[in-house]
């Protein structure tokens, strides 16, 4: 059974394709890459698994396919392999008509989105992702980027997909450290938007965990509808998106600090979102017990509550770099009360810098 979402962005409207065996259906496909070139930009892990697959589903859909694979992890979400598929797709003479598909993960998503905003002053791009942090988050809404030895994800584009087509059955093949991740993103939308799909997760964590296929596609499709909404608000993230940063700002100062790629991105924002839960506790915007019962959901889910050692001083300066600061002070995105987010942009600096010293 498919379920299909629509982002509503006028001209740049989309629909959210979720379902079992995606991956072979070419009537999905064929609307957006019929009569095409198909770059299907993917990495040496998914390549092996399901890009003969996708290729064969778009030469069906009417698409001639050329495969890019990339070398896999965040490590790599670079200049360096960027210029990767720039390269294939100046050797393959790709034109306008040119669409990139996306398959993988969050970082291959980031990269062929960024790719697609950019070759030849923009082409198009589809998202198929194979990872639930790029099913539930990173493949919807058109946030494109690629890293930067000071800061992740500083240089990117805003460009929206023609389509995100999610095939559930991928998520068999994720590592359970992968799949604990998306993990993350699913609790993020609860926290910040719905109390109530808050306290499904909390009552359905085993099942999660445990990949029973319902429940998966559930919390897929409700984040999915929880982004589509935000996102159609405030595509730019020039107001209320910034909200669907919970636990970015502490988490990108985590994968900045550690280095990329030792921790995932679902852990560093799992550890984010934990922190500041107890910094909205510790501003008296929630009760601590709040803080703790969140703390205690992500550790049920496999997924860490506490961050790595990091000095104050480098805390302040990866955080200092967050796209949402504005004039120099840090904006933060905290808790009025579990299932409502706030956009902070006047949190006390000596209090942020007392919190972070201990944490």
């Amino acid at each position: 059974m498919t379920e299909t979402l629509r982002v509503e962005l006028g001209s740049r409207s989309y629909p959210i394709h979720i379902g079992e065996g995606l991956l072979g259906e070419a009537a999905l496909f064929a609307p957006h890459v019929g009569g095409r070139l198909a770059a299907i930009v993917t990495n040496a892990t998914v390549a092996p698994l399901y890009g003969r697959r996708l290729a064969d589903t778009l030469e069906r859909a009417g698409a001639e396919s050329l495969s890019i694979a990339l070398p896999d992890g965040e490590a790599h979400k670079n200049w360096r392999t960027l210029d990767l598929v720039f390269e294939a797709l100046l050797r393959a003479r790709a034109d306008r008509r040119t669409v990139l598909v996306a398959l993988g993960g969050g970082v291959v998503g980031d990269i062929a989105g960024f790719a697609a905003a950019t070759y030849q002053r923009g082409v198009a791009h589809l998202q198929v992702p194979t990872t639930l942090l790029a099913q539930v988050d990173s493949s919807v809404g058109g946030k494109t980027a690629i890293n930067h030895p000071l800061g992740k994800n500083m240089i990117g584009a805003f460009h929206q997909p023609v389509a995100v087509v999610a095939d559930t059955a991928t998520l068999a093949t994720l590592p359970p450290r992968e799949l604990a991740a998306g993990l993350a993103e699913v609790v993020k939308y609860g926290a910040i938007h719905d109390a109530g799909f808050l306290a499904w997760i909390e009552e359905n964590a085993g099942r999660l965990t445990a990949r029973d296929p319902a429940a998966l596609a559930h919390a897929i499709r409700r984040s999915c509808e929880i982004k589509a909404e935000i996102v159609e608000r405030d595509e730019r993230e020039s107001g209320a998106r910034a909200l669907l940063n919970f636990g970015h700002t502490f988490g990108h100062a985590i994968e900045s600090a550690s280095g990329y790629g030792n921790w995932l991105h679902g852990e560093a924002v799992a550890a984010g979102m934990a922190l500041a839960a107890r910094f909205s506790a510790a501003q008296g915007r929630i009760p601590s017990a709040d803080a703790e019962r969140l703390a205690a959901l992500l550790a049920r889910l496999g997924l860490p509550a506490k961050p790595p050692t990091i000095a104050r001083d480098v805390w302040l300066e990866y955080m200092g770099r967050d796209k949402k600061n504005e004039r120099g002070r840090i904006t933060l995105v905290l808790l009025d009360r579990l299932g409502r987010g706030a956009i902070v942009k006047d949190a006390p600096p000596a209090a942020l810098e007392d919190f972070l010293a201990s944490a």
